[in-house]
């Protein structure tokens, strides 16, 4: 082909490029169009269009009282099921870095609301922390006295001359005081041993007796599965009062300028319990798909662990967060009794019922 011949044909094959490139984008589409993804039935939005719905929504911020694990399946379940975004919440749930800072964050207005546990709220107002419970959410201890089934340990008074390790928090030590008083024996003749986080080893190598801090639907499971046969001995049978393990918390100037959405983040959650407790396996693999990389979960202790919560967390008759004074008033007198808490902390400050009737 001659160059002449090319010349000519020049102008055309320049018309041809700019047909095919106009024509690469779909015909009636823009990139500023909502479009709807038929396989998952959702709509694909502008992300400044998503933001704008966003900033409609009321914001709170959570924080966990450890990893995400069984006991918070009522939480993702409301906020997988749209039941916070059905109260018009947007709710951001953090991890703590340090379980013993979320009251303070919580106090300091750093955060909205945080998962402790009812003892503690006690002995933070003992600390002039200005911090309330809002709902109970685990109803009971879930903190037990552990042993080997097969072991020499069959109630607390058998604890004379034995080895006993806990976590570091002064709390277990009075409750396993109390429980050894209780059964008759004397509590100044064990060997009380603060291993931290280490209970399982401690008593997985026969260096403890028994372990006082740990969960029956974590330590208790996790030893079982690793060949231990267990053997819990419940707190309250033994003197310590029937407390609210876990329970949602707020402060005192949270309350008061928050009041009304945290009680629609209260009734957003009952109904994700109430999920949980007629649907959970499908609530468990809402909380699987949660974990935290750092610390995986195990589908199986977890399954187990949900099971031992639901009666704990639930109670006929009464709506999925309700308090009362005397659980309030029985841990009181026993903190003050116990010289943890001054006499001055009052029971009926410590707490509010937030949640629907």
């Amino acid at each position: 082909m001659n160059n002449k011949r090319i010349y000519s044909l020049l102008p055309i094959m320049l018309i041809i490029l700019l047909l095919f490139v106009n024509g690469c984008s779909p015909a009636g589409t823009s990139q500023n169009t909502p479009t709807t993804d038929s396989a998952t039935n959702t709509q694909q939005t502008d992300p400044s269009t998503t933001e704008a719905a966003s900033d409609t929504k009321d914001r709170l911020s959570i924080m966990l009282d450890w990893y995400p694990n069984a006991v918070h399946s009522f939480i993702y379940v409301a906020q997988e099921k749209g039941y916070f975004a059905d109260q018009g919440l947007d709710v951001e749930i953090q991890m703590p870095a340090d379980t013993n800072d979320s009251l303070k964050l919580v106090a300091a207005g750093k955060i909205d609301l945080a998962l402790s546990y009812q003892p503690q709220i006690l002995l933070a107002r003992g600390e002039n922390i200005p911090v309330r419970s809002i709902a109970a959410v685990v109803r009971h201890p879930l903190v037990h006295l552990l042993t080997e089934a097969n072991g020499n340990v069959s109630s607390p008074k058998d604890l004379d001359g034995k080895t006993v390790s806990y976590s570091s928090i002064p709390l277990y030590e009075a409750m396993v005081r109390t429980m050894i008083s209780h059964d008759g024996g004397n509590p100044d003749n064990m060997n009380l041993v603060d291993v931290g986080f280490d209970l399982i080893p401690s008593l997985a190598s026969g260096q403890a007796d028994a372990i006082m801090g740990g969960f029956i639907n974590h330590e208790q499971l996790i030893l079982e599965k690793e060949g231990h046969s267990m053997k819990s001995i419940n707190p309250v049978d033994y003197g310590v009062p029937d407390y609210y393990e876990l329970v949602l918390t707020a402060s005192e100037a949270g309350i008061q300028a928050k009041k009304e959405k945290l009680t629609r983040f209260v009734k957003a959650v009952q109904e994700g319990q109430k999920y949980v407790t007629e649907h959970p396996e499908e609530a468990l693999n809402i909380l699987l798909a949660h974990e935290n990389q750092t610390s995986p979960l195990d589908p199986e202790v977890e399954t187990k662990s949900l099971a031992i919560l639901l009666p704990l967390m639930n109670e006929e008759g009464q709506p999925f967060g309700r308090q009362e004074m005397a659980s309030w008033e029985n841990v009181r007198a026993w903190l003050v009794e116990q010289d943890l808490i001054p006499e001055s902390v009052k029971a009926e400050n410590a707490f509010i019922n937030l949640q629907g009737e």
